[in-house]
């Protein structure tokens, strides 16, 4: 790709990702665990939908011509929140009540609790159904809403994603993107151990899909994805996905280099040298 991203609108979505994983290591040090390395690794996906792509109102989150963001892999709802806390639809105050009782914020996303949560996801392989099946209700509608479902690589293992994929290229659903988190991580073991889906990127193709992958820890190369998505979008009217390979843990070194897994636990002691790397690392690539 050859798009050219101006250096403001970098900055806004590195500096949105950066507070994002600062809230995620906040919500992680309440609870002590949880899915901290996902939702650090998918933050500059999250940022790049909720600061640059995302049409929506902060105080209206049922508003009608709403862009819709699908958060599939419900245990991801820690870096969700991180978001909407950015995006004014939560308050940052609302962050310190993740995963305890009576939260608004449970550790799985529930729509039933959280404003701008739009599905209740974490049994994986709805997410996309369900997407397409808003896409098309919104084009009978006539409205220019987008919908954007976010899933993991791991998901990539039901068959149900695999018949929505067909489902939403056979009707045409330009107003669709699918945000694939590749982490090469599932609950079982390493993706490609548990279940190889590669050559991934051939395989939306063939049924129908405008294919993008990229680094998604990278902002210059997520955001030529989407201008580029929403050129071709214009022009073929089918829908897109965006692969994003990412890194577990990313920001922090001392969760990206160790031992990877599902649920990550984190002592006492780590979560203050955390905040110490991320921080450091953000001033480093900000220069």
């Amino acid at each position: 790709m050859t798009l050219t991203i101006e250096t403001g609108r970098r900055q806004e979505v590195a500096a949105a990702a950066y507070r994002m994983r600062h809230h995620v290591l906040n919500m992680g040090e309440a609870q002590g665990q949880g899915y901290v390395g996902q939702a650090l690794g998918a933050a500059d996906m999250l940022a790049a939908v909720y600061a640059d792509q995302l049409r929506y109102r902060a105080d209206d989150p049922h508003w009608g011509g709403r862009d819709r963001f699908l958060l599939s892999t419900g245990h991801y709802a820690i870096g969700l929140y991180a978001a909407l806390a950015e995006a004014g639809i939560i308050g940052v105050d609302e962050l310190d009540s993740y995963g305890s009782d009576g939260s608004r914020l449970p550790m799985s996303g529930m729509a039933s609790y959280t404003p701008g949560m739009e599905i209740s996801g974490g049994s994986l392989g709805h997410g996309l159904t369900v997407a397409v099946g808003m896409a098309l209700g919104l084009r009978h509608q006539g409205s220019p809403a987008r919908v954007f479902n976010f899933l993991s690589d791991g998901e990539l293992d039901e068959g149900s994603t695999w018949e929505a994929a067909m489902s939403a290229s056979h009707h045409r659903l330009g107003n669709l993107t699918a945000l694939v988190d590749i982490n090469a991580l599932q609950a079982d073991g390493p993706t490609a151990g548990v279940l190889r889906t590669e050559p991934v990127a051939d395989k939306w193709a063939a049924c129908g899909w405008f294919v993008r992958r990229v680094d998604g820890n990278d902002v210059d190369a997520l955001l030529a994805a989407f201008d580029d998505i929403a050129a071709r979008r214009s022009l073929t009217g089918t829908p897109s996905v965006l692969l994003c390979d990412t890194r577990v843990g990313c920001g922090v070194p001392l969760l990206e280099t160790r031992e990877k897994a599902h649920f990550m636990r984190i002592d006492a002691d780590e979560w203050q040298p955390c905040r110490d790397q991320l921080f450091a690392g953000y001033q480093e690539n900000d220069k």
